[in-house]
């Protein structure tokens, strides 16, 4: 896609060798094959690997916790070209890096960094990210997966669903309520007794993505698995999802390119009336939207990310940037979609496919209108949850 306002300037010299590797191995390896792999409903485990060779798991985190030092810019343009290939590469990558490997760095002991963070950033041990329960979406609080202490640890029972990696994962970070009604997150390992995971099938969305439920039934976890820095509670877990809704504003620009470039490409080609459709009206209308909303996403995540550097960054910035993002690349897929006629709903043009997996991404890690919400009692100061 064409760089009208010459963002790549903006950019330093490893933010462009970071997007330049990813892109490489998005067109290299991705996009050859995943088609098939959303047909099949299947994730491409090899993908983990090549991920981890090329510094994209935990890459935000210094470097003795295997991650490579990188800016919050060049991990936003990372998951903007995974999601370029597909939602559900960039969906694996936000899972392992933001929502399991941060709230370790950010929350666990010197211990729990050297134990887990290295092998996660090899790709060796996975992580999934437990907070959302078939009655508590949305709605955090009020989950009922409970964690009572015991001697030597605790003892967790309850259920989590909409899980990503769940049933691949190595270890899962689980959040419960204590006694206190105290949320604290924990890092349960795959062999546990007491925890195990059931895949969720008959997707139409996320198909490359393995999605699954978690169930604890009085899993013991050792002091040793405690967060102890999640003593502040729902905030830690909220902290986590502020990351992962960051890299997916990103990741949605990128699969609102391909359908916009898919788009372009045929308008251009196919001819209809003797001519190319592209010299249409309606047709040059819906294409210069589709630009103009991807241009104006990636320079307000531009901002964003330079923003995330310097910590300056909130959690209503945040939510606004993934509202925009999601809602614009569903309309752009959209728009796509029809544009490419009949041909739009084949897998060969991959724009059905970003169409059905952008669904997802508009309503995991907070719906829009949840979004809406937070930005809206922001600029009123009057909060409308309930």
């Amino acid at each position: 896609m064409e760089d009208l306002f010459f963002l790549d300037e903006q950019l330093s010299t490893d933010e462009k060798q970071i997007q330049q590797t990813t892109r490489r191995f998005v067109d290299d390896q991705v996009l050859p094959t995943i088609a098939n792999n959303f047909e099949q409903a299947q994730f491409p485990k090899e993908y983990i690997q090549k991920a981890a060779s090329i510094g994209l798991l935990g890459m935000t985190l210094p470097e003795n916790y295997g991650g490579v030092g990188a800016s919050y810019v060049a991990y936003g343009l990372v998951c903007q070209e995974l999601e370029r290939g597909d939602s559900g590469l960039r969906s694996f990558v936000s899972v392992q890096s933001s929502l399991c490997m941060y709230p370790i760095f950010a929350f666990g002991t010197e211990e729990q960094k050297i134990r887990f963070l290295p092998a996660m950033a090899q790709g060796k041990m996975i992580g999934c990210f437990g907070l959302t329960e078939p009655n508590a979406g949305s709605d955090p609080a009020s989950m009922r997966t409970k964690a009572t202490k015991v001697e030597g640890g605790w003892r967790l029972h309850g259920a989590k669903m909409w899980i990503t990696n769940a049933t691949i994962a190595d270890i899962a970070i689980v959040w419960a309520k204590d006694e206190k009604e105290v949320v604290r997150g924990f890092i349960v390992e795959r062999g546990f007794e007491g925890f195990s995971t059931n895949e969720i099938k008959h997707k139409f969305s996320l198909r490359a993505s393995i999605t699954g439920e978690i169930v604890l039934e009085d899993c013991f976890v050792p002091d040793n698995n405690l967060l102890p820095e999640t003593e502040k509670g729902l905030i830690c877990a909220l902290a986590c999802l502020t990351k992962a809704r960051y890299g997916i504003a990103w990741g949605a620009m990128g699969a609102a390119m391909a359908c916009y470039d898919m788009a372009l490409n045929y308008a251009k080609e196919r001819k209809q009336f003797g001519k190319p459709i592209a010299s249409f009206q309606l047709i040059q209308h819906d294409l210069v939207k589709m630009f103009t909303e991807i241009i104006k996403a990636q320079t307000l995540n531009l901002q964003l990310g330079r923003l995330m550097d310097k910590d300056r960054a909130s959690y209503v910035m945040v939510s606004l940037a993934k509202m925009n993002a999601c809602r614009e690349a569903l309309h752009i897929a959209r728009s796509a979609r029809n544009i490419l006629g009949a041909n739009g709903i084949s897998l060969e043009y991959h724009v059905i496919r970003h169409m059905n997996n952008l669904e997802s991404v508009f309503t995991y890690e907070g719906t829009d209108n949840m979004h809406h919400l937070i930005v809206g009692k922001h600029i009123t100061g009057i909060g409308a949850f309930n």
